[in-house]
């Protein structure tokens, strides 16, 4: 995919990957993010990246997993270590801008593109079933969604995964990037 590239959902969340830059022989994947009243994303865990956002305008709420939820104003950075389990919202009456980076960015454009399409395709606040039960169980050594409970993740999915395939539901991912090996 080419940047500065944007997406958009239906919930409220705008986010624009900017361009990739090196830091210690790293890249790190530049984004900022226009976030409505209330939206953000569900709780979700990069096992292979880290992220960072400084708020510049508004104010975000955000947790990690079993911990109080906490907040940032403008100037303020929260920082996500791969393998956090965590969500950040707009926690504001106002608009929430944030900018920030994804370090190494490994397939994140290209997840992040398709869960937000498969949330519009939807309608709804889930993602369509069929996509997010592919992206979830080919990009698991990746990310991953804690709230959702290990034995669909485990069993239900792959079975809806296959399913969809034998139903020719996946074509619109036939040029996805190849899911990197676990390092947990």
């Amino acid at each position: 995919m080419k940047l500065p590239h944007t997406i958009q959902n239906h919930l409220g969340e705008e986010l624009t990957f900017h361009r990739i830059i090196q830091v210690d022989g790293v890249d790190r994947l530049l984004v900022s993010n226009r976030v409505q009243p209330g939206a953000g994303p569900v709780m979700h865990t990069h096992w292979q990246q880290d992220e960072s956002l400084t708020v510049k305008q508004g104010n975000m709420g955000w947790q990690i997993q079993g911990q109080e939820p906490r907040f940032a104003g403008p100037g303020e950075t929260v920082t996500f270590t791969r393998g956090t389990p965590h969500r950040f919202w707009n926690d504001g009456q106002d608009l929430l801008i944030c900018e920030g980076w994804i370090s190494p960015p490994h397939s994140i454009v290209f997840f992040l593109d398709a869960v937000y399409a498969a949330i519009n395709k939807s309608g709804t606040e889930r993602p369509e079933a069929f996509d997010a039960a592919w992206l979830l169980t080919r990009y698991a050594s990746e990310y991953d969604l804690p709230d959702i409970p290990v034995f669909i993740k485990k069993v239900i999915m792959p079975i809806q995964v296959f399913l969809g395939t034998i139903m020719g539901k996946y074509r619109h991912f036939r040029e996805s990037p190849r899911p990197l090996p676990p390092v947990r």
